[in-house]
């Protein structure tokens, strides 16, 4: 019976752990694919697309590494808390088996009582096998799950770094790709003087946005995104920090909402659109106006690099800029995961919409929920 018990348990392998690492396994896995997406982009026929689409990839990717190792550390800590609840218990457990592997067989056989004896202590025997066979079962399983997640934490450091270090070189790569584009359509060349004198007389980012449509727009609108009202994703992946019009820790309110998103993200154009405007104003930061319809605007504030240029049509997805912040090391991810640190979404950017030179709810153009 020891014999066996120790064969089930070298042949049995822990599904839980199994479970409970996947999440880590897969996203190491698209951090590999991010990879070689990275590579294939340099030969793109459109490079600026491509290398959108690999920053992306990393991003989800080290989003879903951080969160299953995240719960691989988690898991590790309930684990090894059960097994010390229970060492006790375990100590007794391995005592019997050691005892009874130790044991001559003919005399696991005999009863002082004889033959009834024998009889009835086989039976018990019988009974309290498939007890002791399941706890050793039982232990096997969190000894391997142990073992399955310290590896997992072990090898991640080095598939961390690789994909932090592939998602700033595509990040560079893109950057000086859309520097090099050509094949966008030019609504308007920008007057940097006019621009300049604008910035100077406007005090309120409402003056700013009256001024600018005046100055620049020319009654011909490209794009109309107006179809696609109610249904836009938000320009960058994150959380809805602060609703339309709720005012924050201060008492100041804004007509438009803040979403919380992680360092160095990658934020997009929600539709396609023209560039009216890009560069700082106010004590918005960097900012980037949007028209996707007549007399629509997106004002997306907070960036720490902002891409194209000023009368650009761009399409919806094109990248228009950068958050700030430092991206945390590996190291320090992993210090994150196993001390169950909460957020790490530390940026933040603002939106607002404006029809007609008012302010309304985004939640009218953009699925806020799905962040």
């Amino acid at each position: 019976m020891i014999r066996l018990i120790l064969i089930l348990m070298l042949a049995t392998t822990s599904a839980t752990a199994q479970s409970t690492g996947e999440a880590a396994i897969a996203a190491a896995e698209r951090l590999a694919m991010a990879g070689e997406s990275l590579t294939a982009a340099g030969s793109a026929r459109d490079r600026v697309k491509a290398l959108t689409e690999t920053v992306q990839a990393y991003e989800d990717g080290l989003v879903a590494m951080r969160a299953g190792l995240r719960r691989a550390a988690i898991r590790q800590k309930t684990v090894e808390a059960e097994l010390a609840a229970k060492s006790g218990e375990v100590g007794r457990l391995l005592g019997v088996l050691q005892t009874m592997g130790r044991a001559p067989t003919p005399l696991l056989l005999l009863h002082p009582s004889g033959p009834t004896g024998t009889a009835r202590g086989g039976m018990m025997v019988a009974d309290v096998a498939p007890a002791i066979q399941d706890e050793v079962m039982v232990l096997r399983a969190q000894l391997e799950e142990v073992a399955l997640l310290r590896g997992l934490q072990e090898n991640a450091a080095a598939t961390l770094q690789e994909g932090l270090d592939g998602a700033q070189a595509a990040r560079t790569a893109l950057s000086a790709a859309i520097s090099d584009r050509t094949d966008l359509p030019q609504r308007f060349t920008e007057d940097p003087i006019q621009t300049a004198l604008l910035l100077a007389s406007t005090e309120t980012l409402e003056g700013f946005a009256s001024g600018l449509t005046e100055a620049f727009i020319d009654g011909v609108t490209p794009v109309d995104a107006m179809a696609r009202k109610g249904t836009l994703q938000m320009p960058v992946q994150g959380q809805l920090l602060r609703a339309f019009n709720a005012p924050d820790a201060a008492g100041i309110s804004r007509p438009g909402v803040i979403v919380a998103a992680r360092p160095r993200a990658l934020v997009t154009a929600p539709a396609a659109a023209t560039i009216l405007f890009r560069g700082p104003l106010l004590e918005y930061g960097n900012v980037i106006i949007l028209e996707p319809a007549a007399d629509v605007l997106f004002v997306i504030a907070g960036l720490a690099d902002v891409f194209g240029e000023t009368g650009q049509v761009i399409p919806e997805g094109s990248p228009i800029g950068l958050l700030g912040g430092e991206v945390p090391s590996a190291n320090a991810i992993l210090t994150e995961s196993g001390a169950n640190s909460g957020s790490v979404a530390s940026q933040t950017l603002y939106l607002e919409v404006r029809e007609g030179q008012s302010p309304i709810n985004p939640a009218d153009w953009f699925v806020l929920d799905a962040n």
